[in-house]
């Protein structure tokens, strides 16, 4: 069934389906893959379904959360990865015909890397294009960063610009690249002779607790070079940079790049609150940092649900509902089979290293402790002995008349070595002393036997995730469908998913 979210009705649906779904899989969606040898996870799930993919090729198996199933798999097992699919917001990138897009110039573009490049080239003309249909007023860019996309659409799209940001040290950044492209700009000018006038710097302000309130305040406050102690008292004492406006104009577009967790919430409620907001463009990032409103509670302004058509479903997610809403389809299915293999080892490590703490230190595990991104030194060490065997698998068939692959797998003493590293690093970080008499080896044996069904388990929960986001970028999109005033609201895929795997945008404006 192909479903549709024109209305808040068809919202409503889409989101009720999802729901009827995933709940008979509460169980998968809470789970806390750490614990997958300690609580056994795997026989929670359909032991068809692991019996076969126990022995699945790893590139099919990273495969499932984009919706990609085999023949010979259970139809119990295609039914779910398909029904997922289904259910699940497209994410393909949407061919913005009304939008003129410019490329960047370099100076604009300097110290981005591809993804960020990519997401401001884009975001930018977009929101350059909402701009032109509302009036052309200011812009502010919450949650501004280092300003990237404030100053493209200051400099390049010569609009009034605010960035705001909680971070006092990303102002300066913004405020000095700022300065620096202006020199750039007026450079330029001068050596062409042009008498156009050079564009102002977006205005930053600095503000630790980003409030409906202290947006709205913007609308009120105009932006002049004297003012800088009546501007602080009436946005909560932020901090603002100098601007060559006189005047700005009592109207705004609110634009977000992957403003976290409530931010985006903020910026939506802000929008249907204040007259002097236009339009909005929200792109959401760290459904993990969401506020949830549980049944027990009555707080009106939880980062989820916002809508009133999900409050009435009383249905909530939970934290480990809202990390596996950050999963992305695209980035596993980019995976090759040894980064995958690598990927489900950690995974295993981590897993292993829980039945540890639980054997040896159980009142270190019941404070759920982080032991940090270990893989990626990890992962660099795997990397490096993936390219030495491939060395000498190659230099071994130089020397053989048969050209057979061959297998390319860890020793025994090679993975036993790593996972012992691996847990001599997490006692570190965890400030824990090695106990002498610790048998690392025994637990590795005890885990090794189910280390083939991570995998499986891994992707199989990782399927969920496109759903999970789905849900709660449904949310936002029917909390704005269900508000009296007449607005036009669209949720669109602007970015290449396998470049910015949150790629979706909210787009409402004021009609």
């Amino acid at each position: 069934m192909k479903y549709c979210c024109n209305t808040s009705s068809e919202t409503l649906e889409w989101i009720s389906a999802i729901i009827d779904f995933i709940e008979p899989f509460s169980f998968l969606i809470n789970a806390h893959v750490v614990n997958f040898f300690k609580d056994k996870q795997w026989e929670a799930l359909d032991q068809e379904w692991m019996s076969c993919l126990r022995d699945e090729k790893p590139e099919n198996i990273l495969l499932i959360p984009s919706g990609h199933v085999q023949d010979h798999w259970p139809a119990s097992l295609k039914d779910f990865v398909h029904t997922l699919r289904s259910l699940s917001f497209p994410r393909e990138q949407a061919i913005l015909a009304d939008v003129d897009m410019l490329p960047l110039r370099p100076v604009l573009s300097q110290g981005m890397n591809l993804k960020k490049k990519h997401e401001v080239e884009l975001l930018s003309s977009v929101v350059s294009s909402v701009v032109h249909t509302v009036g052309n007023p200011t812009v502010v860019d919450v949650g501004a960063g280092q300003g990237y996309l404030a100053q493209v659409l200051s400099f390049q799209y010569k609009h009034s610009v605010v960035a705001i940001d909680s971070s006092s040290h990303h102002g300066k950044v913004t405020d000095a690249r700022a300065a620096r492209i202006r020199k750039h700009f007026a450079a330029q000018m001068r050596k062409s002779g042009s008498g156009n006038k050079c564009p102002d710097v977006p205005m930053t302000i600095t503000c630790r607790v980003l409030s409906t309130e202290m947006l709205k305040a913007l609308t009120d406050v105009p932006l002049e070079k004297n003012d800088l102690e009546l501007n602080a008292c009436a946005l909560e004492g932020p901090r603002r940079s100098q601007s060559t406006d006189a005047n700005r104009p009592c109207s705004l577009v609110l634009a977000g790049l992957h403003a976290c967790g409530d931010l985006s919430v903020t910026m939506l409620r802000t929008f249907m609150e204040c007259k002097e907001v236009k339009a909005v463009v929200s792109i959401g990032c760290c459904y993990n940092l969401l506020t949830e409103k549980s049944s027990e509670n009555s707080c009106s302004h939880s980062g989820f649900p916002m809508s009133t058509g999900l409050k009435s479903l009383r249905f909530s997610l939970g934290k480990n509902a809202r990390d596996l809403a950050c999963q992305s389809a695209e980035r596993w299915s980019s995976l090759g089979e040894d980064a995958g293999l690598q990927n489900f080892e950690l995974h295993s490590f981590r897993a292993a290293f829980q039945m540890v703490l639980s054997k040896h230190y159980p009142e270190v595990l019941a404070t759920s402790p982080t032991i940090g991104r270990q893989g990626k030194a990890f992962r660099r060490q795997q990397q490096r002995k993936s390219l030495e065997t491939r060395a000498t698998v190659d230099s071994t068939r130089k020397d053989t008349d048969e050209k057979k692959p061959i297998k390319q797998t860890s020793s025994k003493f090679d993975t036993c070595s790593s996972f012992t590293k691996f847990c001599l690093s997490a006692f570190s970080r965890l400030n824990l002393e090695h106990p002498q008499d610790l048998d690392l080896l025994a637990t590795w044996n005890e885990a090794e036997a189910f280390t083939e069904l991570i995998g499986p388990y891994w992707s199989i929960r990782a399927a969920l995730g496109p759903v999970l986001e789905t849900l709660i970028l449904l949310d936002r999109l029917m909390f704005l469908q269900e508000q009296g005033d007449p607005i036009e609201v669209v949720m669109i895929p602007i970015f290449d998913p396998t470049i910015s795997p949150r790629n979706v945008a909210i787009i409402a404006k004021r009609l």
